[in-house]
């Protein structure tokens, strides 16, 4: 029997194209929970978390095989919004819900989103907004 034709090294860690969707899911929830903790926990906002969230999300898409392109880039960058969107809502949602005796997974469908957009603009430094402006074009950038 003749040997099989040498692979690529590159297609040998591949990931199949379809598992990008289930890995980008998974780290954003679990970055949206440790980001949401440790800002509840502490009291301060922790922007620079936006950066680590860009990072994560166009690692995730590399790793998952989603094809290089405009595609990945756009998905980086809409993950990344999207992520720091739940986080500042989920630290709303936990500091005026824990007023009234709930958590925030309780109180955030609870809350407005101008009501969340003013709490979170009066909570964020402009060291925090710098990152949080950042992050988004970070992920589009290096998502490529």
């Amino acid at each position: 029997m003749p040997p099989a034709p040498p692979r690529p090294p590159h297609a040998a860690h591949r990931a199949p194209g379809w598992l990008w969707p289930f890995m980008l899911l998974l780290g954003s929830t679990t970055l949206v929970v440790a980001w949401s903790s440790l800002a509840l926990a502490t009291g301060l906002q922790h922007g620079w978390l936006g950066l680590l969230a860009a990072l994560e999300a166009a690692w995730m898409l590399r790793l998952g095989g989603m094809r290089p392109g405009w595609p990945r880039r756009l998905t980086a960058l809409a993950a990344t919004v999207v992520m720091i969107v739940a986080v500042q809502w989920l630290v709303a949602a936990g500091h005026i819900g824990a007023q009234m005796g709930l958590a925030p997974w309780e109180a955030a469908p609870k809350m407005g989103a101008f009501y969340v957009w003013t709490l979170a603009r009066l909570a964020n430094t402009w060291l925090d907004v710098i990152c949080l402006v950042a992050a988004p074009l970070l992920a589009l950038r290096i998502a490529r």
